[in-house]
């Protein structure tokens, strides 16, 4: 019996709470999983696993079992990346997980420049606004927003979003180019909404003490940022995004941000990682690769990694 392969296909059940989630996890098959977890169980002499066909639960032998399962395989998680380091290796395949308008708009044209500096590694991005767990579907960094679900996620913030008003420069030549969020006309102006529902978001400012609310009630409401601001770009109305979302399009002159010395709500993109696991060069290398790449002025002010606690998915 390979003892340490037993151990990291126990500890993965452990982690991903059922046998088959574990076995799709490791790309194996669910027998397989079963007669390791056995095998091992009949080399201890114990019994790991309390288990029905509902239910999955540690006995107290299994407990402590884990808890040095797991440091163990760190452990040699750890020596096989500083013998790599010490090779400048990052290889293997980078598994990361965005959500749709993120990864289109800042993860997918940073690719190939990341993919350049890094010729032995190969990289899958799942573009996705429904999110999986890390460990079950063996994704090694995620981007979240604001907050998570999972309990046991260690985040490093990423990016620090504002909200932008902005439009094409020909809409605002044929409308007229407004000094004050008060003088929008929401007839001009698309929205987005949000699930469930079809009526758009307000837009709020602040600046010195004022605050500015407007209600977009143009011809034009979507639940999706991409056609949103692609409505925006054939000069259809004025839009409230997200500023990660239409950088680009404002450094090129193609959209004007209206009002820049108005302040506005702001969402916190994070990369996350499981947070029993050592976290792999190719996963540092990424999430480095990431924080050197966007506007160091808008990040948060926050030290390291903070460990997320269960929240509100976004």
């Amino acid at each position: 019996m390979d003892k340490l392969w037993a151990m990291q296909v126990f500890a993965r059940v452990v982690e991903c709470g059922s046998f088959s989630r574990a076995a799709e996890s490791l790309d194996i098959a669910n027998a397989t999983v079963t007669s390791s977890v056995r095998n091992l169980e009949t080399y201890l002499g114990v019994t790991l696993l309390s288990r029905n066909t509902r239910t999955l639960r540690l006995t107290d032998e299994g407990s402590r079992f884990f808890d040095h399962c797991t440091d163990l395989l760190r452990r040699v998680e750890e020596a096989e990346s500083s013998v790599r380091e010490q090779n400048s290796a990052i290889q293997g395949q980078l598994r990361i997980e965005s959500p749709v308008g993120f990864g289109k708009a800042v993860i997918s044209p940073r690719l190939s420049a990341f993919s350049a500096e890094h010729p032995d590694l190969s990289i899958a991005l799942r573009l996705t606004d429904h999110p999986e767990g890390l460990i079950e579907s063996g994704t090694d960094v995620a981007i979240r927003i604001d907050s998570v679900s999972d309990a046991d996620l260690v985040a490093r913030p990423l990016y620090q979003a504002h909200y932008v008003a902005c439009g094409t420069p020909a809409l605002l030549e044929k409308i007229g180019h407004t000094a004050h969020p008060s003088e929008l006309d929401p007839k001009v102006c698309l929205g987005i909404f949000g699930h469930s529902r079809f009526t758009p978001r307000k837009w709020s400012f602040e600046k010195e003490g004022e605050s500015v609310e407007v209600v977009p009630d143009g011809k034009l409401h979507f639940n999706s940022s991409d056609a949103l601001i692609q409505a925006a770009l054939e000069d259809q109305g004025i839009i409230f995004v997200l500023d990660v979302f239409v950088n680009s399009f404002i450094s090129s002159g193609q959209l004007v941000d209206l009002f820049p010395e108005w302040s506005t709500n702001g969402r916190t993109f994070f990369s996350v990682t499981p947070q029993a696991r050592f976290v792999a060069p190719r996963t540092r290398a990424f999430i480095d690769f990431m924080m050197s790449t966007l506007d160091a002025q808008r990040r948060p002010a926050v030290t390291a990694q903070v460990k997320l606690r269960p929240g509100r998915d976004t």
